[in-house]
């Protein structure tokens, strides 16, 4: 049921690593996009747009949950990679319970201070009392959040991309059935889309964790894997740590931007919700193309393996040239029909909105391709620092076009922000990685 990515063909074992990865991501996608679909029906335009004012400050605090989470997944990739089963169980156990840590942490400071967080970002007065109750109860279940991507992030680093897949899956559907159930049956309202996606992440990852533990000898853990030492847990968080700081920055980045489309009233942001769920679905494959190249990185990098590194990078590029083509196909061609789904009569200034902003970002995927590939492969070779940093140009870039081009140029703003702000983070890392691949080729002649 595991995967050793250190040999056989790189093209295929990337494609067939990825495709359980994207089938999960386009599930997650689908099941988000239902809840904002079901909002958008059955409760309107401005109870969708107070989901969607949440969404950069959940991608802020679920974000750095992840990215602790995809931390301590690479480590185990990284044992995996040099057959060390020991060390690749300690790294499994600490990794819970570092994990608890967090997520109570988290779930304190966010539950505490979410009002005040949509407040700064300039929320409209109409939806901020519908957002803040929304967002509470996400906050609530960040440890459910949590613990499904540590779960994933240990059966990904041994090569298992499929059993996170079957339990996405049964959350994707039973998010959809309690959305329907506590939206229109109970009359919930925004508050039961929240219950909905925390329960159906609670069920999954307490049934991903009993399905490893019973499955998969190499992860059965001991009281003794469990134990806590300095060492070993500064591994872990100096790896997971700049992941989840990386996501925080980018995160940022669009609370700055959200603020900006907050300004033009519920109208807009309502279109600018939908938008940014179409171009999250037709994308899908950029970050799979990520989480796939953390693994076989960090599996390579353990065996030491540069070469199989190295043309593994190259592959993946061309893939996610072509896939970012792909996107863009979507967006420009197909966007302005497939945000009518999201909302029962959208007027012209919904459909207007959303739609200039798809076409102009879907010019600029090629720069997105970059940033998913290098960064997170990066990430994968223990490299966090420089990914963190282009987590902070990222933002720099997103804070510096909203304060130069809000005023004189509006909308055109919120298009140009993201696009700026990829090329501003894509580029550094690109150069980075190309720089270690000749250090690494100096130092090593015969590869």
């Amino acid at each position: 049921m595991t995967k050793d990515m250190t040999t056989g063909n790189p093209l295929k074992i990337i494609l067939l690593f990825s495709v359980p990865v994207l089938c999960g991501n386009i599930f997650q996608q689908f099941y988000n996009m239902f809840d904002t679909i079901i909002v958008g029906q059955f409760l309107g335009e401005d109870a969708l747009a107070a989901v969607g004012a949440t969404g950069s400050i959940m991608f802020l605090v679920l974000g750095f949950a992840m990215g602790i989470a995809q931390g301590f997944g690479v480590m185990v990739s990284q044992a995996f990679g040099a057959k060390d089963i020991p060390r690749l169980k300690h790294y499994a156990g600490l990794s819970l319970f570092l994990g608890l840590v967090v997520s109570v942490v988290l779930t304190l400071i966010t539950v505490i201070f979410s009002k005040s967080f949509l407040l700064f970002m300039n929320t409209p007065d109409n939806i901020l009392d519908t957002a803040n109750s929304y967002i509470r109860i996400i906050f609530w279940g960040i440890t459910c959040t949590m613990f499904y991507n540590i779960a994933s992030g240990i059966l990904r680093g041994v090569g298992d991309s499929k059993t996170p897949l079957y339990f996405l899956i049964l959350s994707s559907f039973l998010n959809i059935a309690l959305d329907l159930f506590f939206i229109i049956v109970c009359k919930m309202g925004v508050p039961g889309a929240a219950y909905a996606t925390v329960i159906s992440q609670g069920i999954s990852a307490v049934l991903c964790f009993i399905y490893m533990f019973k499955k998969f000898d190499i992860l059965k853990l001991t009281r003794e894997d469990y134990r806590f030492d300095a060492r070993t847990s500064w591994q872990l968080i100096a790896i997971g740590i700049p992941m989840a700081l990386n996501y925080s920055l980018i995160a940022v980045g669009a609370m700055i931007l959200q603020s900006a489309v907050n300004v033009f009233g519920s109208s807009t942001v309502a279109a600018f919700t939908a938008a940014t769920k179409v171009e999250q679905i037709a994308t899908q494959t950029l970050p799979t193309l990520g989480t796939t190249m953390a693994t076989y990185c960090g599996q390579n990098l353990g065996a030491g393996k540069y070469d199989r590194i190295f043309q593994g990078m190259r592959s993946a590029l061309v893939i996610g040239v072509c896939a970012g083509a792909f996107a863009s196909l979507i967006c420009a061609g197909f966007g302005r029909y497939i945000v009518r789904l999201f909302l029962s009569d959208p007027g012209d200034t919904v459909i207007s909105y959303s739609t200039q902003y798809l076409n102009t970002v879907s010019c600029f995927f090629t720069f997105l391709v970059l940033v998913y590939l290098y960064r997170t492969s990066l990430q994968g070779l223990g490299k966090g620092i420089m990914p963190m940093i282009s987590g902070i140009f990222e933002m720099l870039c997103r804070i510096a076009t909203v304060a130069l081009l809000l005023k004189p140029y509006g909308y055109w703003c919120v298009r140009l922000a993201s696009p700026i702000a990829w090329i501003g983070a894509g580029v550094p890392l690109m150069i980075y990685y190309i720089v270690w691949k000749n250090k690494i080729k100096n130092q090593h002649p015969d590869i």
